[in-house]
């Protein structure tokens, strides 16, 4: 059973450009008239207890990689006067966006609507429960109304419980590209909007049975382009419009507890099983093929930066090799259901050189403040994984009845991942600058000098580490 099993080739494809013209009109069409979803079925599949017991572990253990897990990896990453700060980002986030996934973001994403957005048949998670029958539990139809309709094994609450918390972590990583910076009711407000106008659309895109980038063949198995070439580039627009941080360049800006980032690091990766793993949304082969991907390309990742860096400068850091673990994460995000083990050695190993050329070289050749590297690990290694899976797919890890060859590597399958790549930078970029602009208009976006010498921990929560 995988999670994604309408991820099929499909040669059929229409330009991109017309397509990608054609979503301005369209989701708003859709967001207005559309509102059909999951169809109800004369007889709901019943439930395998080992899928939900997986899935229920899943789900906590990707709910862990934003609070506490990225939360100690950004804060470890900041000055002592921002570490409050930051992780207050964390947990608000995780608060805020549970609320607005419930209210609308789970609805817009995965109810059947129209190819570029979902409906309104699960605002306020309206008819959840209805499969639920004199108590039994049941599974759900994603999209019964679909040709590519997924029957699933689990409740429903657990399948959006999931999904919650991809939607948690997205603009909690985009935090790390504005770090010590942003007014904390900017970044609530930005957050909010941005999940309803880009995560939930690319999500529904990529996701969906219907969703257009899925009738292209995407092959995104756990987010690549959804989760981390989307917050990558977020990040990097943020970073753009706030500008750098008072001394960029000149003053110390080194981090403050790295004892905190290798924890936070260590619990991404263990949390990163129930991401990779659970988006087999079962128990089953798939799902353990997706763990051993994830492990070796994060190992893969870690040493290549490791070494990259050693090469360099003459010593290989502590910073270095988590943040290289992490690229690696990134990077076989999308591939993990989709490619063998030795193809997540070659994803880790070419993605932990390039994240730190994106983390390094780049950063300073371009000149912008990607504070904590949101774009240069998130953003490329997304982008390099959502690529190689192109070239690496193995078909029958995903083959099904509907494609009985499964996502094979290719040139199409390469192109196909491409105009992804680009159709999710081109939306997200596009309208985060627009969010933001409106945002700064409205109420400001960045904290004043003094604030910002003074440090957020104090000038925004009235708090400080006095250890």
């Amino acid at each position: 059973m995988s999670a994604r099993p309408f991820q099929a080739v499909n040669p059929a494809r229409g330009p991109v450009i017309r397509k990608t013209m054609a979503v301005l009109s369209a989701c708003l069409v859709a967001a207005l008239g559309c509102s059909q979803a999951y169809a109800a079925d004369a007889a709901p599949p019943p439930i395998d207890t080992g899928d939900t017991a997986w899935m229920l572990t899943s789900t906590a253990l990707v709910l862990m990689m934003t609070i506490p897990g990225l939360a100690l990896f950004y804060a470890g990453m900041v000055r002592k006067k921002n570490v409050l700060a930051t992780l207050m980002q964390s947990f608000a986030l995780c608060c805020i966006m549970s609320i607005v996934w419930m209210v609308a973001g789970y609805s817009l994403a995965f109810t059947t609507g129209s190819p570029w957005i979902g409906g309104f048949s699960r605002v306020l998670l309206n008819g959840i429960g209805a499969h639920i029958h004199n108590g039994a539990d049941v599974g759900f139809t994603l999209g019964a109304d679909s040709p590519n309709a997924t029957t699933m094994t689990i409740p429903e609450s657990i399948f959006m419980m999931f999904q919650m918390t991809f939607a948690i972590i997205t603009p909690a990583l985009i935090c790390g590209a504005y770090a010590e910076r942003m007014k904390f009711s900017a970044m609530c407000v930005f957050s909010i909007l941005w999940s309803l106008v880009v995560y939930a659309p690319i999500a529904h895109w990529v996701w969906s049975p219907i969703g257009w980038l899925a009738g292209l063949g995407t092959a995104d198995f756990a987010g690549g382009t959804v989760v981390h070439i989307n917050a990558g580039v977020a990040g990097l627009v943020c970073a753009l419009v706030l500008g750098r941080r008072k001394g960029y360049g000149q003053d110390d800006l080194s981090p403050f507890n790295l004892t905190y980032a290798v924890i936070g690091a260590a619990l991404l990766w263990v949390g990163w099983f129930g991401f990779n793993a659970g988006s087999a949304v079962g128990a089953n082969g798939r799902a353990g093929m997706a763990m051993a991907a994830t492990q070796i390309a994060a190992a893969g990742a870690g040493v290549s930066w490791m070494l990259a860096e050693w090469l360099r400068s003459g010593k290989p850091t502590v910073l270095g090799v988590i943040s290289g673990a992490v690229g690696g994460l990134v990077a076989i995000t999308p591939a993990a259901g989709f490619v063998l083990p030795g193809s997540a050695l070659v994803i880790g190993l070419i993605t932990g050189v390039v994240c730190y050329w994106g983390a390094t070289s780049l950063k300073h050749m371009m000149g912008y403040d990607d504070s904590l590297d949101a774009f240069g690990v998130h953003g490329v290694g997304g982008i390099v994984g959502a690529l190689l899976t192109g070239v690496l797919a193995y078909g029958p890890l995903s083959a099904n009845d509907a494609n009985p060859t499964g996502v094979t590597g290719s040139l199409h399958q390469l192109i196909v991942q491409g105009e992804a790549v680009l159709v999710t930078i081109v939306w997200c970029a596009f309208a985060s600058f627009i969010i933001l602009k409106a945002i700064d208009l409205v109420m400001g976006l960045r904290v004043t000098a003094d604030q910002e010498l003074e440090g957020l921990d104090m000038s925004l929560h009235g708090e400080r580490i006095n250890n």
